[in-house]
C-alpha cells in the first residue's frame, strides 16, 4: 500500500514502513476494507498524521480505536464528521473546555482545528469494523502507534502528552526523556469517569501556560 501520509511523518517513519511487521499489518488492513465494512474511510486512515505535521507537533491526545458508527469517525481521536451527533465524551470534554475559557464555542464535533494547531489526535488502533469496537486489536496498529509515541518523546521537547483513562495512562512507560515535557493524566471523559476527575483537571488551560512558557503558541482550543 502507498502510504498517504504527511512527508515529515514519511521522513521519520520510514524504517517503520518496511519493517515485516507494518506489512503484515497493510496486508490485513486491506483485506478486511475489502471483506467488510471498515472505519474510517480509507484515506483518512492516516488524517491525524497529514492534518498535523511532525514538524508544527506541540500536543498529543492518546484515544483507543475509531468510533464504530456509520460516517462517525474521521481519523482523530475523540472527532467526529460534522453533522454527526456528539458522542459522550466529547460532550464532556466540550463541557470540562468550557470551565476552562469562558468565551469557548462549537459548532460540531470535528477536531481538525485541533489538529492543524499542532495537537497529534492519535488513536492507539487506527481502524475497526463497523458496529465491533476493539475488533482490530493485535493487528499490529498498537505496536505501530506506541513506536510513534516514543518517537516523539525522544526527537521533540517540550511536548504536552494528555492521557484520560487506564488505557492511555498505561502508555507513561513508552514517553522517554520524560523531564523534556509536560504528561498530563487524568479519568476519562466518558459519562461513566467523567465525575471522578476529568471535570476540573484544567488540561486545556495547563497545557496553553506550558506552551506559552516555552515560547511556543497556544492552542486555540
Amino acid at each position: 500500500m502507498n502510504v498517504k501520509i504527511d512527508q515529515s511523518w514519511k521522513d521519520i517513519l520510514k524504517h517503520i514502513f518496511v519493517k515485516d511487521y507494518f506489512n503484515d499489518l497493510v496486508s490485513k488492513v486491506k483485506d478486511e476494507y475489502k471483506n467488510e465494512t471498515v472505519y474510517p474511510k480509507g484515506q483518512k486512515i492516516f488524517n491525524a498524521f497529514n492534518l498535523c505535521p511532525f514538524d508544527k507537533l506541540k500536543v498529543v491526545i492518546l484515544g483507543q480505536d475509531p468510533y464504530h458508527g456509520e460516517n462517525q469517525a474521521n481519523g482523530l481521536c475523540f472527532s467526529v464528521n460534522k453533522g454527526i451527533l456528539l458522542p459522550p465524551s466529547l460532550k464532556n470534554i466540550y463541557k470540562e473546555l468550557k470551565s476552562n475559557f469562558n468565551d469557548f464555542i462549537y459548532s460540531d464535533g470535528d477536531l481538525s482545528h485541533w489538529a492543524s494547531s499542532g495537537v497529534l489526535l492519535l488513536n492507539s488502533i487506527l481502524t475497526v469494523r463497523k458496529g465491533l469496537p476493539g475488533s482490530h486489536q493485535n493487528l499490529g496498529w498498537e505496536r505501530f502507534t506506541d513506536e510513534i509515541i516514543k518517537i516523539i518523546s525522544n526527537k521533540k521537547r517540550n511536548i504536552v502528552f494528555i492521557l484520560w483513562g487506564s488505557f492511555a495512562k498505561s502508555k507513561i512507560q513508552l514517553i522517554e526523556n520524560k523531564k523534556n515535557h509536560l504528561i498530563l493524566s487524568s479519568t476519562h471523559p466518558s459519562p461513566f469517569s467523567a465525575h471522578n476527575g476529568f471535570f476540573g483537571n484544567n488540561h486545556f488551560k495547563k497545557t496553553n501556560e506550558y506552551l506559552k512558557r516555552n515560547d511556543l503558541s497556544e492552542i486555540n482550543w
